[in-house]
Parts: C-alpha cells; sequence; structure tokens
C-alpha cells in the first residue's frame, strides 16, 4: 500500500509540473511604506516579464486584502516599462511608461516610493510617474520586497514565448531598502526618508532572503531555487526548460529576422552575440550580393550589413555561420540560412482602420511581428459598428478601436512625416474615466488626454503631429494609460514636404537633430539642431563599438536653433552622434551616422 501511495505521489507531482522553470526572491521581513530602489537588466524577448515588485502575502485571506506595488519589465518592448498598484480586490492601476532607453540592453535604476498619500516611481533619480487619490489609502498592510522572472499564460499582455529563445536571464545588481519617515530623512522626495540597508548580492543573504519554490494559475513556469543564481556580484534570475536548469545557456545563438533598407541588411539574433564572430564579413553569405562591412549594434543582438548589388525587386537570402554568443562556454551557429525581407511599398496617405478591416482606401489592422510592415502590440479589439459618430466624414473608422494598446507600430524609409491619429470616446459617459498619454518617436504629442472632456461621447476627435522625424525604420507610437486603457480608431501617414536640412533658423515647434555638413567630412563638421522648449540638452559622439570618443555638449539651453562643430582628432571610419534632451514635459532622443573620411 505504501508503494502504491508513492508512486500516485510521483504520478501527481510529474502531472502537475509546469513546462517551464522560473525563480523568484523575496524577502523574509514584510515593510509598511518606505522606498524600495533597485539596479538591474531585464530579460529581453517576448512571452516573459522580468519584475521588482512589493506585495502582501494572503496566506489563507482572501483577495479583500490584496496589496501590491509593481515594476514589471515586458520583454517584449524596448522603450516600455509597466507600473502597476493592485489595491483590494485584485484592482489594478496600471501604466505603462514611455522609456528613451531599451531597459533589456543595461543597468538602470528603478524606485518605488510608498507613503499613505502616494505612490511613486522614478528611473535613475528622476521622478516619472505617481498615484494619488481614494486608492492609494487602500495599500495599508505590510509587503515583502520580491522579484522573479516568468511567462504570463497572457499572450495579449506579454506576447508569444518562443522556446528556442531559452534561457532568458534577468541580473539584478543591487536592491536597498529606506523607511518611510516625513520630516526627518536622508533620501528621496523631501528628504522623507531614511536608508536602512544596501543589498550589493555579492552573496546569498539568508537572512534577508528566501528563494521561491510555488507557481500560480497564469504562471506557466514553477519557481525553482536553482534558477536564483548569486554570481560575479548580481543575483541573477534565469527563466529555462525543464532539462537546463540554473545558469547556463546550451542553446545556439539563431537569426530571428533579416531585413533590407538602402543598401543595409539588418539582422536580429536571438540573444547576445560576440563582437569577434558579428563582425567578421566571412561569416555571411547573400548570392547575388556583397557584403562590405558588418557592424555589431549597441544591444549586441542586431548587426548591420552594408551591402551592394541587391534589387528590392528580388528576393535573397542570408546566410549565417560561426556566429558565437557570450555564455561561459560559447554556443557557435553552425549555418542558418533566412529569407530577407524588402522595404514595403506604401502609397500616401497611408491610412489604417484601426481595429477594423479594410474599407475603400483603409487597409486593414493587424497584430505586429517582426514578418508584418504595420500593426498594434498589447491591445484588444473593440467594435461599435452603427453608432453614429459626429464631426466624422466615415463613421466606419471611429466605430472600430484597439483599446489598451500599449504601441503602434509602422515600417517606414527614413525622412519626415505627417502623423494624423484618430480617436473617439464610445464607452464612458463622463470625463476623467479614461485618460492617457501618447508619445510619437520619443516627443510627447499629448499628456492626459480625456476624450469625452474634451469633445463628449461618440464624436470624432483627430490629433495631428508635423514633421515626425523617422530614423530606424520604423514609426513609434507609444500610449501610456492614466485612467483605465488608451484606445486608437485610426490613423493616417503622409510624407512630409519639408526635409530635416531645410529647416530655417526659427525656433521648430519639436526637439530635432539634423544631418552633419558636410558627410562625408574631412577634419571638421558641423552639426545643426533645435529645441523647443528650455531643455538639458547633450551631444556625444560615439564610434562604431559604442565607445564614448567625446561629449560635445552638456548644459541648460533655452527654445531655439543651434550649431556645433567638433574638429575630429580621430582616425576615418564611421561614428555616430547622438542628442539627448530632457525638458519638464518631454524627453528626445536621437542617433545619426557620420563618416571621417582624411
Amino acid at each position: 500500500m505504501k508503494k502504491i501511495v508513492v508512486l500516485l505521489f510521483l504520478f501527481l507531482s510529474i502531472g502537475v509540473s509546469k513546462e517551464f522553470k522560473g525563480a523568484e526572491l523575496r524577502t523574509k521581513v514584510a515593510y509598511t511604506y518606505g522606498r524600495f530602489e533597485v539596479n538591474y537588466k531585464a530579460s529581453k524577448g517576448a512571452g516573459q516579464t522580468s519584475t521588482f515588485f512589493t506585495y502582501h502575502e494572503l496566506g489563507s485571506a482572501s483577495k479583500a486584502d490584496w496589496n501590491e506595488l509593481d515594476i514589471e519589465m515586458l520583454g517584449r518592448y524596448t522603450d516600455d516599462i509597466q507600473f502597476n498598484t493592485i489595491t483590494p480586490g485584485q484592482i489594478n492601476h496600471e501604466h505603462h511608461q514611455w522609456l528613451n532607453f531599451d531597459p533589456t540592453a543595461g543597468f538602470h535604476t528603478y524606485a518605488i516610493e510608498w507613503t499613505p498619500d502616494y505612490v511613486a516611481w522614478s528611473i535613475d533619480g528622476s521622478e516619472v510617474y505617481r498615484q494619488t487619490g481614494e486608492h492609494v489609502s487602500t495599500l495599508n498592510k505590510p509587503q515583502k520586497i520580491m522579484m522573479n522572472i516568468w511567462p504570463p499564460g497572457y499572450s495579449s499582455w506579454v506576447g508569444t514565448l518562443d522556446r528556442r529563445m531559452l534561457p532568458f536571464f534577468a541580473y539584478y545588481d543591487w536592491v536597498s531598502y529606506a523607511s518611510y519617515t516625513p520630516g526627518s530623512g536622508n533620501v528621496g522626495s523631501g528628504s522623507n526618508f531614511t536608508h536602512q540597508w544596501r543589498d550589493d548580492f555579492d552573496e546569498w543573504n539568508t537572512d534577508r532572503w528566501a528563494k521561491a519554490a510555488h507557481t500560480w494559475s497564469g504562471n506557466n513556469s514553477d519557481f525553482v531555487p536553482d534558477n536564483c543564481v548569486f554570481r560575479d556580484g548580481k543575483m541573477i534570475l534565469c527563466l529555462t526548460d525543464a532539462v537546463s536548469i540554473g545558469y547556463v545557456d546550451k542553446n545556439t545563438p539563431f537569426m530571428l529576422w533579416a531585413r533590407y533598407d538602402s543598401d543595409t541588411v539588418t539582422v536580429m539574433f536571438s540573444e547576445e552575440i560576440s563582437l569577434e564572430s558579428a563582425e567578421k564579413v566571412s561569416n555571411y553569405r547573400i548570392i547575388g550580393a556583397s557584403i562590405t562591412q558588418v557592424l555589431l549594434q549597441p544591444d549586441h543582438r542586431a548587426v548591420k550589413l552594408a551591402v551592394t548589388g541587391i534589387d528590392p525587386e528580388n528576393t535573397y537570402s542570408i546566410v549565417a555561420l560561426g556566429i558565437k554568443d557570450i555564455s561561459l562556454t560559447p554556443n557557435t551557429l553552425m549555418g542558418q540560412s533566412l529569407n530577407i525581407q524588402m522595404p514595403p511599398k506604401w502609397n500616401y496617405p497611408l491610412k489604417i482602420n484601426i481595429g477594423g478591416d479594410a474599407y475603400n482606401e483603409w487597409l486593414s489592422d493587424k497584430n505586429w511581428s517582426d514578418d508584418k510592415d504595420y500593426g498594434q502590440i498589447g491591445g484588444a479589439e473593440g467594435h461599435f459598428y452603427g453608432q453614429s459618430i459626429s464631426g466624422a466624414t466615415d463613421d466606419i473608422i471611429f466605430q472600430s478601436e484597439q483599446r489598451g494598446l500599449v504601441k503602434y507600430q509602422v515600417r517606414l524609409p527614413e525622412g519626415n512625416y505627417s502623423v494624423t491619429l484618430m480617436l473617439a470616446e464610445n464607452y464612458f459617459n463622463e470625463s476623467g474615466k479614461r485618460i492617457f498619454d501618447i508619445n510619437v518617436e520619443g516627443i510627447y504629442i499629448i499628456r492626459n488626454l480625456d476624450l469625452y472632456a474634451e469633445i463628449g461621447a461618440h464624436a470624432a476627435y483627430t490629433i495631428a503631429a508635423n514633421n515626425i522625424v523617422v530614423q530606424d525604420g520604423i514609426l513609434d507610437i507609444h500610449f501610456g494609460n492614466v485612467v483605465d486603457y488608451s484606445l486608437l480608431n485610426g490613423l493616417i501617414i503622409n510624407k512630409s514636404p519639408m526635409a530635416v536640412d531645410d529647416r530655417s533658423s526659427t525656433i521648430s515647434d519639436e526637439f530635432y537633430l539634423g544631418q552633419n555638413f558636410p558627410n562625408p567630412f574631412n577634419q571638421s563638421t558641423t552639426i545643426r539642431f533645435g529645441v523647443s522648449q528650455d531643455a538639458n540638452v547633450s551631444i556625444a559622439i560615439f564610434d562604431m563599438r559604442g565607445s564614448e570618443v567625446i561629449s560635445l555638449l552638456n548644459e541648460n539651453l533655452a527654445a531655439g536653433s543651434y550649431v556645433k562643430t567638433w574638429n575630429a582628432p580621430v582616425p576615418s571610419g564611421i561614428y555616430f552622434y547622438k542628442l539627448e534632451a530632457f525638458s519638464k514635459d518631454r524627453a528626445f532622443s536621437d542617433t545619426k551616422r557620420m563618416v571621417l573620411l582624411k
């Protein structure tokens, strides 16, 4: 009988074991109020998330006691972070925040300040978002500090996990805690918090931290202690299959996609690859074309190949071999062939019926993926067919929508564009129920938009964003929900008649970075840029390996147009110049390439 019971137990254990193995680290002590800070590099790839949060363990309590404060990095995004508070009844108060950097490409510092009156989030020392209101007072239960990596079973939220990309790693450098001591602190907003401890993860402090071994419905992984690793001054959370557990990578890198545009083929690999193997021209073949140079990009995943001989009307494939990842024991791609995707052929104005079907000159909506030319990320369709829309020429465009979307992307050639967003409030019948931000190519074109307050229900509302500069071949539109969820009904894109270098010396209504002149240049070149409002502006020069050569500018500037000259005391080669500008309500970043020939 005992043997039967043991066999039954083993059978049940195997039956409930999940396909993936994740990890979680949590404090043994719970805290009420304070400043919770972390420095980490998130894991990259769709279908999973790496997090930093606080949570009140329910135990036998019901959802009526739920208290949680979240920072969630969804690996599908390279310019977004999700903040959330979850209040009693498991009620979510989500916000997607646009980032001017890729959180999966490097370490950044994130903090949550929790007080009886507000919850605020900061990035690299600057507050970016704050929640107040009645729900904050219900966040009053002790919470443990937690970090985990896991694959949610909600593809609309995190995307679809490609198991070929396993393992995923999230790297945590340190965590600190400061208690809430209003009027007598030494850190945080108003110095209202007092530093208590910081853990640099030089080792596993078993008095402070516990590794988790559990799961829940909606989590497609089991948490296993072996996937929480302390090494080289970092705490590493691993998402793996059920066999290769721990901080080990046995999978070879592979090409996810390849695209051609303007004598350049961009290839994206599944993981970070070594510089030596990535920039070896002989590791690539394109039949019918020549490869003259290969540059590994700053994310260490994408490579750009300078090519000649490609006719966009024909089809080509690329072969890669000898590409190595950066594992302790490198894995090598022995050979892979992939079709090269050509740029889309658009007729302008380009019109997309968001959330709806093709209609007259309007294209039907799509979900974004690597093989698509446009589409939404993170949203869900909504339809209000038959609803009359005041102020609309085509009611049908405003009768379908994507709600809760985080991004809309369209592949476009480099250049200037005018972008018109079409919106209608077809659900709420009072103001304050839906509020959100819209950011186009790093510029907030509107903040705290309340459609009902602006124009009422079932009415057409359009936002025109002119002179939008696309540099990387993708138009990025980011939506940040503040109350409830964002929406979009229609999109119109047209080429702008004004090129970047045609700007006059008058003050622009947006930030911009012009192409250096001359280019190529010998010894000296000028860089033109514009600032639409008072901002801190920096310009730095980088070599093709991503190392900073010189900082040309880093100071506060008034609105206006400017010219900066660079006398280059460096060897001939390809260089990049990057402008970053931060004002009270905008963040702008742009990078361009220059060629020095001596």
